[in-house]
């Protein structure tokens, strides 16, 4: 088992493995590239906008072009070199969660009132790149904890986007900050959801991998 690539839940092994490993790390760099540009996009937005919700959002497309990253380094190694990458990534989520956490506070605090209109365009393209990257990702959503831990955060991302256009409609029609600091602490719950749920499956993993008991 130890010197097992995929074992029973790579999801990539097995029968034709090899093509389906090729065609899902093609996938990985798409989607490595699609949310780097975006991190680029909506930081620079947030900015303009003075938002919250968008920032932390940047901030998520930035986390996610990092898991990529280290999902496309992990791919094909042993199941042990995954679990261990799944927890680096359930921790460095869990440590994003808290930051907006902390910066949502200090924005409910100063009372700031962002753009709406900006918060809307860039919340509709945001959503557009997430679902599209969620829909390439789709049949990896059963796999090890390091491949679930990719679709987890393509799947939390759009579902944030939509958070970020309601928020902006709620800016727009109330003249005030707090929806947009309201989706911001969405962001952060489901961030830290996320990452217990990827560090449990990945610890998991690891006692299996090496014959403890669960």
């Amino acid at each position: 088992m130890a010197g097992d690539c995929c074992g029973g839940g790579c999801g990539v092994g097995g029968k034709g493995g090899g093509g389906r490993q090729a065609d899902y790390r093609r996938i990985l760099r798409m989607a490595l590239l699609i949310n780097a540009i975006m991190f680029v996009i909506e930081l620079t937005a947030s900015i303009d906008a003075d938002s919250m919700a968008l920032r932390a959002d940047a901030l998520d497309f930035l986390a996610d072009a990092a898991n990529y990253g280290v999902s496309l380094w992990v791919l094909g190694k042993a199941l042990e070199w995954r679990a261990r990458a799944a927890l680096l990534k359930g921790l460095s989520l869990g440590a994003m969660g808290l930051w907006v956490v902390g910066s949502t506070a200090w924005n409910a605090y100063a009372g700031t009132v962002p753009d709406a209109p900006v918060m809307s365009l860039v919340g509709l393209l945001a959503l557009a790149a997430n679902v599209s990257v969620a829909a390439l990702l789709f049949a990896s959503r059963r796999g090890d904890a390091n491949m679930r831990s990719v679709w987890l955060c393509s799947r939390n991302d759009a579902m944030a986007n939509i958070a970020v256009i309601m928020a902006a409609g709620g800016v727009w029609a109330m003249g005030q900050g707090w929806p947009d600091i309201l989706v911001a602490a969405v962001i952060a719950s489901l961030s830290l959801s996320a990452a217990w749920s990827i560090l449990r499956q990945a610890m998991g993993e690891l006692r299996a991998y090496h014959g403890e008991p669960a």
